[in-house]
């Protein structure tokens, strides 16, 4: 299991998935409401919040909750401040991970995720300190019956994306971040809405962990997911199949 990006990447998450289900319909809300509050709540004219529904109806959102978060965000109706902070650190074995949030208490999460780190085997850096090992790309994501792959790439390499990795669940989309959400607007066109189009934070080199430092981190990143001021982590390990089957095993 190579790298990690996205809050919804929880394979190896355990709990009641009512309990994850509502967190991510929070997490999501709130990209909803800052990028209303951000370009205005007409998605045709704010790629951002075009985007986020997207990514919302890809999760299930239910309509009404979509449209809730817009309103709350656009001022129709009243609404928290949410600020936008980036942590950046090292988790166990040496892990370089970025950690993404939207916070109405900027002090309350830099204590939340200070806290993690430390209980984990980690150390909260300054910002930059490891964001030099990541390249920040965007990337749309489709699901394998958008079409094979052949049509997938061209229909890509047409919208001017620079590289398409295709597995059997997903195409995955690759292009400069200043080209997202052009490149999103052209798929949208010929392949109809992605699952997800957004900037990310794609590790250059990977950690390999052994089962200790590797279980330790899973833990961190666990914690991190559950806070509900972090949209997203991205890290730069490996662990091996066998690996993760032992520690999912129990």
């Amino acid at each position: 299991m190579a790298g990690h990006s996205q809050f919804k990447n929880i394979m190896y998450r355990k709990g009641a998935q009512d309990k994850k289900r509502a967190k991510l319909f929070a997490k999501l809300g709130r990209e909803l409401m800052v990028a209303a509050k951000e370009g205005g709540a007409d998605p045709s004219g704010n790629p951002r919040l075009r985007s986020a529904i997207a990514t919302a109806r890809s999760n299930n959102m239910p309509k009404d909750n979509i449209d809730r978060a817009i309103a709350r965000g656009s001022g129709d109706s009243d609404g928290a401040n949410f600020e936008e902070i980036r942590y950046e650190g090292y988790g166990p074995g040496g892990v370089a991970l970025i950690v993404e949030a939207l916070t109405d208490n900027r002090n309350r999460t830099a204590s939340e995720v200070r806290s993690a780190f430390s209980k984990y085997n980690g150390n909260l850096a300054e910002t930059g300190a490891v964001s030099f090992l990541f390249d920040r790309i965007g990337e749309i994501r489709y699901a394998s019956e958008a079409g094979d792959s052949d049509t997938v790439f061209e229909a890509a390499l047409e919208a001017g994306a620079d590289d398409v990795e295709t597995t059997d669940e997903t195409h995955e989309i690759r292009c400069q971040p200043e080209d997202l959400h052009a490149v999103a607007g052209a798929l949208e066109g010929s392949l109809g809405e992605p699952q997800s189009a957004q900037l990310v934070w794609r590790p250059q080199t990977t950690v390999s962990l052994d089962e200790g430092p590797a279980s330790t981190l899973l833990k961190l990143l666990d914690v991190l997911d559950d806070n509900d001021d972090v949209q997203s982590v991205s890290a730069n390990y490996d662990i091996a199949e066998d690996v993760m089957e032992r520690l999912t095993a129990a």
